[in-house]
């Protein structure tokens, strides 16, 4: 019963049909007469409390998906809204108010850091922005959200270079956690770090989590990370998504074949999973021209009669578990 009031609880963040397009070439007019497709009509759900992970290869739109979605990129159709609120017809002050409600930690926490402030101006930056707080006031509030991400608040007058990889990323994470947001967008968090060092992440964004209600939006190529940090998961394949549902359910009973070819590139000492469709050999196909039907079929060893027409993404069985493919659903 728990579960169900969960699933039908209000999203945080609901996206809807998103499309987003970069012009590749133009003519002399400086019309664009070809498209980069890098998210191709993406629709997901983050429940309040709860964690999305958002998994594919290199490439398949992860990444342009996250900065659509926190307003770094505009996308051309769809929708993206914040607490049922639209982000792209809000304005002035409803649209700032919006914008305080997300937040991103990007994946190099060096590049996404001003290396000429000291550490409590860039924790306190979101609510300097915001106005209303003295200069000791924010000061206060930043020694206040270091000792919540773990950091020593007689360090804050430090400069971003004088810490370590993991030191940095949590100044990134207070900096996010500083306007207590609705949704944080957690763009491979990890990636950049030391084995030892990313576990100690994982760990302090589990506990604030618990403490703070915060709920995630996750990028990462790591299925093994995003298996145990996130409660949901969607797969991507070339800007869309083929498979979504429960974590344990999608990532232990993968149904797409590219899920998983996706699950047996992961090492594991344990016994590989049963039935995995090979791949056949190839890169990804070009994203200025879409595939016709199933984007998949060029590299899928199951491809089939019916392929040539694309799926939508249906539930398995009446349940949470999606998948886009004719032959998983047979």
């Amino acid at each position: 019963m728990l579960e169900r009031t969960e699933a039908m609880a209000q999203p945080v963040l609901e996206v809807t049909d998103l499309h987003v397009r970069f012009p590749a070439s133009c003519n002399w007019l400086g019309r664009a007469t070809s498209h980069v497709h890098a998210v191709n009509g993406v629709s997901l759900a983050v429940r309040p409390g709860k964690s999305l992970g958002i998994v594919g290869e290199s490439g398949c739109g992860k990444t342009t998906l996250a900065q659509a979605i926190i307003g770094l990129v505009d996308y051309n159709e769809g929708k993206v809204a914040i607490d049922s609120q639209d982000f792209k017809v809000a304005q002035g002050r409803q649209k700032r108010e919006l914008r305080q409600k997300m937040q991103i930690v990007f994946q190099d926490p060096q590049s996404s850091l001003d290396r000429r402030l000291p550490v409590w101006r860039l924790i306190s930056e979101p609510l300097h922005i915001r106005g209303g707080l003295s200069k000791a006031d924010l000061h206060a509030k930043a020694a206040e959200l270091a000792v919540a991400v773990g950091l020593r608040p007689e360090h804050l007058d430090r400069l971003p270079h004088e810490f370590s990889g993991g030191q940095r990323q949590r100044i990134a994470i207070a900096r996010a956690i500083s306007t207590d947001p609705d949704l944080m967008v957690l763009d491979e968090p990890t990636s950049a770090l030391d084995v030892s060092v990313q576990a100690q992440i994982i760990n302090l964004l589990l506990k604030l989590q618990r403490e703070r209600g915060l709920t995630y939006l996750m990028i990462s190529h790591d299925v093994a990370l995003v298996r145990h940090f996130c409660d949901d998961v969607a797969v991507m394949y070339l800007g869309e998504i083929v498979e979504s549902g429960p974590s344990e359910e999608v990532l232990h009973n993968p149904r797409h074949p590219y899920t998983q070819t996706l699950l047996a590139a992961v090492p594991s000492f344990a016994s590989p999973l049963p039935e995995i469709a090979e791949v056949r050999l190839g890169e990804l196909p070009n994203n200025r021209r879409l595939p016709t039907g199933c984007f998949y079929k060029q590299r899928c060893a199951k491809a089939a009669a019916g392929c040539d027409v694309r799926q939508a993404l249906l539930p398995i069985d009446a349940g949470l578990h999606q998948v886009r493919c004719h032959v998983a659903k047979r």
